[in-house]
């Protein structure tokens, strides 16, 4: 295989690696549920929160 088309074939791979790879990582980063915005303290009692 020449030269050119080597290198060219090499970069499509690459980029398309680092595509997937970003797409999978906001994937990862999108599955985690988001944790309660709920205080462990109300301030007006003073007693905890169940």
């Amino acid at each position: 295989m020449p030269r050119p088309i080597s290198v060219l074939l090499t970069c499509l791979v690459a980029a398309a690696l680092a595509v997937g790879a970003a797409f999978g990582i906001v994937a990862l980063l999108d599955a985690t549920p988001e944790q309660p915005n709920v205080p462990l303290i109300s301030y007006e009692t003073g007693v905890p929160r169940k």
